[in-house]
């Protein structure tokens, strides 16, 4: 491996899986993703993690990724601040993008199995991320696993962790859980937070439980719409408001959580920022009907639900 030049320091608090905003066409809107990521991180994120799941990530090409990547550092986004998603289901693929996100000096990589394949052994997942790290050759990585059974139907287990983290100590740097088992979170904590792997609640709705069993933060599809008072339950996990304030957010989630997830908070992005632009989805993704927009804009504005600042 390349020695490192020096590791970026690793980012903990709130991430963002930032939305991509796309044009008429399905392109990429590279000027809106930015300034869209400008305002998250003033507006309480700590990092963003571009090509998300929500980002719609899985809809798009290396070659898009890597053009809204270069867009951002160029537009005053700090690498240190992003922890892209690199996992494809082409070991390839997961290669090119990891290497770009190192060599651009971003602080992690969130990397997806991949996820095609059903049923596949822990041997064969422990193989893919092995070639990764190796290929990439580069002891600046700092890899973060991220299991999202829900959906990619391929888990990220212990035994697989263990094995990972044995062999690439200070490269394998945690995991984002998705889940939404709060017991495995916690066995995750259990069995690795005292060997610095860091693990992040894939929903604010686990933050306070995470911080108090030695988690890192979260990685939270409403860190788009909702960023200062997740931000603010981390920041103030130990207080006596902690309850509250986790409440608080909890309650927002499930209001968003109601319609689907990614044209929901496209939907509120629209219309809090003035800029109906940011609807649109990439097919097989479509955005809300109005009766749907309507229900969640109105139960957002019933809980006196802001997002301070969009408005360029």
């Amino acid at each position: 491996m390349k020695p490192s030049l020096h590791k970026v320091k690793r980012i903990e608090g709130v991430l963002s899986p930032v939305i991509t905003p796309f044009r008429k066409d399905y392109s990429p809107d590279e000027e809106r993703f930015v300034r869209h990521c400008r305002w998250l991180l003033k507006s309480g994120c700590a990092g963003l993690a571009i090509f998300g799941t929500n980002s719609e990530a899985n809809s798009m090409s290396v070659a898009e990724k890597r053009r809204l990547l270069e867009a951002l550092v160029k537009g005053g986004v700090s690498p240190a601040n992003l922890m892209p998603g690199t996992g494809h289901c082409a070991l390839s693929d997961s290669i090119e993008l990891t290497r770009a996100a190192v060599e651009l000096g971003c602080a992690g990589a969130l990397m997806l199995p991949p996820f095609y394949y059903k049923g596949v052994s822990d041997e064969g997942l422990y193989r893919n991320f092995a070639e990764v790290i190796e290929r990439v050759g580069d002891e600046r990585l700092q890899l973060y696993l991220y299991h999202i059974p829900p959906v990619s139907q391929v888990a990220i287990t212990l035994g697989l962790i263990e094995r990972l983290l044995s062999k690439y100590p200070g490269i394998v740097a945690g995991v984002k859980d998705s889940s939404g088992d709060w017991s495995n979170t916690k066995a995750m904590l259990d069995a690795f937070a005292k060997d610095g792997f860091d693990v992040f609640a894939g929903s604010e709705a686990f933050l306070l439980d995470n911080m108090r069993h030695g988690g890192k933060g979260c990685i939270t599809a409403t860190g788009n719409v909702n960023p200062g008072p997740i931000a603010n339950v981390y920041r103030n996990w130990r207080s006596p408001e902690a309850d509250k304030l986790q409440a608080g957010i909890s309650a927002t989630r499930k209001i968003v959580q109601k319609q689907p997830m990614i044209p929901a908070l496209k939907a509120t992005v629209a219309h809090f920022g003035n800029d109906a632009a940011w609807k649109t989805c990439r097919p097989p993704l479509i955005e809300l009907t109005a009766s749907q927009e309507e229900e969640l804009i109105r139960d957002l504005k019933a809980v006196g639900f802001t997002m301070p600042g969009l408005v360029a």
